[in-house]
């Protein structure tokens, strides 16, 4: 499997056991999953092992990537954000930012910059667009900063019953926005 292969047939070669072919992967996303851990959990020890555990995952459930139903490029972002996120859990705390603006200002990640070259970002960007800013900054601090509804409900200064409706509010709004 040569590393200049799509993401997706990649991941086809892997289902079918191919090891090179998670080799080729590994140096083709490495770098852009690592990146994904690192802003959840910014640490670079921790996001390393996100990232291995990641293509554990990975080589176990590539037969369950569906192109149909979406980019690979973008499953395998969702399975490193999960795996930062177990990790996060698992530690038992927030890691600090340095970054005393984030949560004062809209947030407009690097990983949602990817998402928006395809059609379905560009759909999600104008949907979150539309959003309150209340309602997409708490969606925003809560999916792709990986913070539980009471980091974010800290964040803001904001009782927690509040930021749960915001949030809740906000993802009814998108789904409507995006059927």
């Amino acid at each position: 499997m040569r590393a200049e292969s799509s993401p997706a047939d990649l991941l086809d070669h892997i289902a079918r056991g191919d090891r090179g072919a998670l080799r080729a992967l590994f140096q083709q996303q490495a770098t852009r999953l690592f990146g994904i851990a690192q802003a959840i959990l910014r640490d670079r020890e921790a996001s390393a092992d996100a990232v291995q555990d990641a293509f554990l995952r990975i080589s176990q459930r590539a037969a369950q990537f569906d192109p149909a139903r979406g980019d690979a490029s973008a499953w395998l972002g969702a399975i490193v954000r999960h795996a930062a996120l177990d990790l996060a859990r698992k530690r038992g705390r927030e890691l600090p930012t340095d970054d005393p603006a984030l949560g004062d200002q809209a947030v407009a990640p690097e990983a949602l910059e990817r998402v928006a070259a395809s059609a379905e970002g560009r759909r999600l960007r104008d949907c979150l667009a539309a959003l309150d800013e209340k309602n997409r900054k708490g969606i925003l601090l809560a999916f792709v900063h990986g913070l539980s509804h009471a980091q974010v409900a800290a964040r803001l200064d904001l009782p927690l019953g509040t930021v749960k409706a915001w949030i809740r509010r906000g993802l009814l709004q998108l789904r409507e926005c995006l059927t």
